[in-house]
């Protein structure tokens, strides 16, 4: 695999990690039916605590998966999924590309 598609794994990795939490999974589809929602609203809809709610909130946020907007005294969350949507659609690309001409190039040295 070339160092490209390794450096790409790589830097998706937290994104990966981010996503496999099911109560992360749960804000983000929760943000995608209602967003923008405080972390009121967000642990209103969940069985999550606030405290809760806001550290999963931290960890969506460090990955740039949600945004906040202050309105007053209120943050309110949203998604922003266009950063990570490009960084796994560039490994997919690259690990397609690199995986599927190199199944292509094993086929013709087989026949």
């Amino acid at each position: 695999m070339s160092e490209k598609a390794v450096r790409l794994f790589r830097a998706s990795i937290p994104v990966f990690q981010a996503l496999s939490d099911p109560a992360r999974q749960d804000i983000i589809l929760l943000l995608a039916e209602k967003e923008p929602l405080t972390v009121n609203e967000i642990a209103a809809e969940s069985t999550l605590s606030r405290p809760a709610v806001s550290h999963h909130l931290k960890i969506l946020r460090d990955q740039k998966l949600v945004q906040i907007e202050q309105k007053g005294t209120q943050r309110h969350y949203s998604l922003a999924l266009e950063d990570a949507v490009g960084l796994l659609k560039a490994l997919l690309a690259t690990v397609e590309e690199e995986c599927f001409t190199q199944e292509v190039r094993e086929d013709s040295y087989e026949s």
